[in-house]
């Protein structure tokens, strides 16, 4: 069965970036339609399990206003609901999991209420239709504009026709781009290309993506076994090495991103000192609340033993996309199951069979992420990409990042890209708080579709520190302005960026939406 439906924007994705999107373009008063392929919205948040990666001011300033309110909201959703210790109920800055990598550490669970919420005016009036577990499936185009879009339930295959003004590609992977046939690229670019200089030297390599990681959830109950039947795939992981590594990737050991120097871990905090790793992404400290409520904190397991490198889910026969998936899944598992029965113990005993798989906190029968964390998306050709120079510490000798008259929003994170599709090892580098150019979010060809995701126009390099949560919502929320806007003035966002006093009306808007254009003097990250 096929459904023809209408609004002012289409919204492909429902993630991090298309969220936000969708709420600016409800406020802003237009009738959007999202698609989601998981049965979460939020993404990075929610359907893929990652803890907000964030910058070192983010309590104060450097990101949007309804990022901020997603924020605070998860801290509340715990004080409204969850029997609290004074000390957590009382503390402004709540970090629920108290993980290491953040300052807010919380449960997918929690994102998705909180994300409901937001969205509950709009989706209850019916300006925001969701259309869950729906996959783009082809593109219709006329000269340089998108037509109409069609989306397939993955469950039933019924599909719908979505016809729309505007177009916002909010999807994961990009998916938007090849079906519509809009210019875009993958992988590293060349040095020659780009200049920058960590770009690859000789040709380009559109198959050297980032790895892709199924994240996944556990506890830990010291006095029982919760060893999970051995995965199919165990013997290959368990004697997995890269050449790079300097260890079997089932191993407590690992390498320092920005020097590749061999670290080695421990799981849980002990007198030896070593880096912790449950608690690295811990999402729920049992001791925020109510002795007796929970028999353990809860971790989120998105380390570098799970990242999976050995190809890629972009631009690859479909034989070969569901290959790969499946043998990530099989890595975690893989881990998991190396944990519960071979990791060393200080105790001089082998495995933790106290770790439990926590299929409840990812909404899923297997208990891995619904979705698979993605660094690297399908990227537009833009009218302005983003290089390594402008936002590199090494290449800003002022001790600033590049100023674009066009900004319309800022982000802070290292250039941090994982391993890689072509066993590339980590690039880590510092970088300056940069801005997001409307540029990278315009196509340099199709006048109705904008970025709203990771596959605005960066480059490989660049993608390191325009990927993370907030810089992927700031992105997702000015492509909605913006659609919104060109709607009400009739401009074009090429137009629009083109035209100096319009820009400077838009740019308003924002301000006055919350959004943050500029940052204050900073140190480098």
């Amino acid at each position: 069965m096929e459904r023809n439906l209408n609004a002012d924007i289409a919204i492909l994705g429902g993630g991090t970036g298309g969220v936000a999107a969708a709420l600016a373009a409800a406020k802003a008063g237009k009738q959007v339609i999202m698609t989601e392929e998981t049965d979460w919205v939020g993404g990075q948040l929610t359907s893929q399990a990652v803890p907000p990666d964030e910058h070192p001011w983010i309590e104060s300033f450097g990101c949007t206003a309804s990022y901020r309110h997603f924020r605070e909201g998860v801290r509340q959703y715990y004080r409204d609901h969850f029997p609290l210790t004074p000390d957590a109920a009382s503390n402004p800055r709540l970090n629920p999991g108290s993980g290491i990598v953040s300052r807010l550490c919380h449960e997918p669970r929690a994102a998705l209420a909180v994300l409901q919420e937001m969205l509950a005016p709009y989706v209850h009036s019916g300006r925001i239709r969701i259309l869950h577990r729906y996959r783009i499936e082809a593109a219709e185009t006329a000269g340089d504009k998108v037509t109409a879009v069609t989306v397939r339930h993955l469950d039933s295959g019924d599909t719908a026709r979505l016809t729309a003004a505007y177009y916002l590609d909010a999807t994961e992977c990009g998916d938007l781009l090849p079906k519509a046939g809009i210019e875009y690229v993958t992988g590293a670019e060349s040095r020659a290309e780009t200049g920058e200089p960590h770009a690859v030297d000789g040709d380009a390599q559109p198959m050297d993506m980032q790895s892709f990681t199924y994240c996944f959830a556990v506890d830990y109950l010291e006095n029982e076994n919760h060893t999970i039947e051995k995965p199919e795939m165990y013997d290959f992981w368990r004697s997995y090495k890269a050449d790079f590594w300097p260890d079997r990737l089932l191993s407590l050991t690992g390498v320092k991103p920005s020097t590749m120097e061999k670290v080695d871990y421990e799981l849980f905090p002990n007198a030896e000192g070593k880096f912790p790793l449950f608690a690295y992404r811990q999402i729920l400290d049992r001791w925020h609340f109510r002795l007796g409520l929970f028999n353990s904190s809860i971790s989120l397991i998105n380390w570098p033993q799970n990242d999976y490198w050995l190809g890629g889910i972009i631009d690859v026969p479909e034989e070969e996309r569901q290959k790969h998936l499946y043998e990530a899944k099989q890595l975690s598992l893989s881990l998991l199951y190396w944990l519960q029965t071979e990791a060393p113990r200080p105790d001089g005993k082998t495995g933790y069979p106290g770790l439990r798989l926590r299929p409840d906190v990812t909404g899923t029968e297997d208990g891995l992420a619904m979705y698979p964390y993605i660094r690297e998306s399908r990227r537009i050709k833009a009218l302005f990409t983003v290089l390594e120079q402008h936002v590199a510490t090494d290449c800003r000798p002022d001790g600033k990042a590049e100023e674009f008259f066009d900004s319309v929003g800022v982000g802070c994170y290292r250039i941090d890209l994982h391993p890689s599709t072509l066993g590339v090892p980590y690039i880590d580098i510092s970088s300056l708080p940069f801005q997001i150019p409307l540029g990278s979010l315009i196509p340099v060809r199709v006048s109705n579709v904008l970025a709203a995701a990771k596959n605005i126009g960066v480059t490989h390099i660049t993608n390191g520190c325009y990927r993370l949560h907030p810089v992927e919502w700031n992105i997702g929320e000015a492509a909605g302005y913006c659609a919104s806007y060109c709607l009400d003035k009739g401009f074009t966002p090429k137009e629009l960026r083109d035209f100096a006093p319009e820009l400077a009306s838009f740019q308003q808007l924002l301000v006055r939406e919350g959004v943050e254009l500029r940052w204050p003097a900073l140190r480098p990250v």
